[in-house]
């Protein structure tokens, strides 16, 4: 939690938000108490990383939609309670990306501390909402 803390408050570290634009945006949640994303999380909306048959994507496709991230960057990685933000773990892996972790608690531990900032909007979103 604290390494999330301090990437959301630093901005030294990229934070994925693995979740699908809506709730990203704070537009819908379906699941836990409050709406939105981690302050200063970019969307990558985890089933981006198949192509359109439902298949895993190739290297080549994984690069090019992680392309505005460094290969050495920290990402840290989380979507609702950290099991969607596994496919893009394994694909920042598969693209080359060196410094990957998954916050496994992801947005359901995040707003279970009143002290963590919640933002809405969909500023980073890598899609239409």
């Amino acid at each position: 939690m604290q390494d999330v803390q301090q990437a959301s408050a630093s901005g030294s570290v990229v934070l994925i938000d693995s979740r699908y634009a809506r709730r990203y945006a704070g537009l819908e949640e379906p699941i836990d108490a409050k709406a939105g994303h981690i302050p200063g999380a970019v969307n990558y909306f985890w089933k981006d990383v198949l192509n359109a048959d439902g298949r895993w994507s190739g290297v080549d496709a994984l690069e090019e939609r992680f392309v505005k991230l460094g290969k050495d960057d920290a990402i840290i990685v989380y979507c609702g309670s950290g099991v969607s933000a596994c496919p893009n773990v394994i694909a920042l892996e598969e693209a080359g990306y060196t410094n990957v972790k998954l916050y496994s608690g992801s947005w359901s531990d995040w707003i279970s501390y009143e002290e963590n900032a919640v933002a809405i909007g969909n500023a980073e979103a890598h899609k239409d909402v």
